[in-house]
């Protein structure tokens, strides 16, 4: 259950998905990309931003090990969970600084962790592989767990787990919550293929970008504006912004067939990753 596949996810719950209406034809973005590497690292990740303009993610090292990161203040900071024999993951992170990911033990087996103040804390419903994906200001915190080889959408709600299954799905990813309770979700539909949708007040959105043969929403700010990774009918990926109604594409500039769109704060800033021909470094990006 690798995040980075996110071949997302879950079976129906009794809550009807309400179509979104897609109001005004796509566009491209302008951006302002700058190019995000970890020095002497042979591949970078960047999964999420706060409001303060730390990012989180991983990056490979040059012995091929993979390394949890936060970059806050130009300086890179290891985040290795002391479990984690086959990898770290930092997915995303709160203006506080708590950041929420996951790690791989040694008998490759996926555990969530929340890591504040120096020490990691292993979260994600009790008894089941899982990842942790995304947190808002409020501590709630979403992501996925596998249960009978089906991956379930969840939300920590500060109380309990909530499992989120979109209905009709054959599995479900929850990818980020904002202090407003609204939740992005991956989900697989019955011919395969990745779709978003946003979850509120008990009721499912579908949320496509439009003409995308793959649509995977991975964040959103707390106006409700959502960054998505999603393919072309060549199997391309590129990057797109949902602001209010309108959906924006993007290509990062250096990118060669692909771009993901990753994480986004409330200042006009998205983070991502971008292949350039031979490996894959991230970006920071103002709107």
């Amino acid at each position: 259950m690798r995040k980075r596949s996110r071949s997302v996810l879950l079976l129906a719950l009794a809550l009807a998905i309400v179509a979104l209406a897609m109001a005004q034809q796509s566009e491209r973005l302008s951006l302002r990309f700058r190019k995000i590497s970890v020095p002497n690292s042979q591949a970078t990740f960047i999964s999420g931003i706060n409001n303060q303009d730390a990012m989180v993610g991983y990056y490979i090292a040059h012995d091929g090990t993979e390394h949890g990161l936060l970059l806050a203040d130009e300086k890179v900071t290891n985040i290795d969970h002391p479990n984690g024999v086959n990898g770290t993951y930092c997915n995303n992170l709160n203006s506080d600084g708590t950041i929420v990911g996951n790690y791989y033990d040694s008998s490759n087996t996926a555990h969530g962790f929340e890591y504040q103040g120096g020490n990691f804390t292993d979260v994600g419903p009790a008894g089941f592989p899982s990842i942790a994906a995304g947190i808002n200001d409020k501590g709630e915190f979403v992501g996925g767990y596998t249960s009978s080889g089906i991956i379930h959408g969840y939300l920590w709600n500060g109380k309990k787990y909530l499992t989120l299954d979109v209905p009709g799905a054959s599995q479900t990813f929850a990818a980020d919550i904002n202090s407003h309770g609204q939740i992005v979700l991956d989900w697989v539909d019955s011919s395969g293929n990745n779709e978003g949708a946003l979850y509120h007040r008990m009721k499912y959105t579908t949320l496509d970008v439009p003409g995308a043969v793959q649509s995977i929403p991975n964040d959103l700010d707390n106006a409700g504006d959502v960054v998505f990774s999603w393919a072309d009918s060549n199997g391309n990926f590129h990057g797109a912004l949902l602001l209010g109604k309108n959906f924006s594409m993007f290509d990062d500039p250096k990118a060669q067939g692909a771009t993901y769109g990753s994480g986004i704060n409330d200042h006009e800033v998205i983070v991502g990753s971008y292949f350039d021909g031979s490996t894959t470094w991230g970006f920071k990006a103002r709107y």
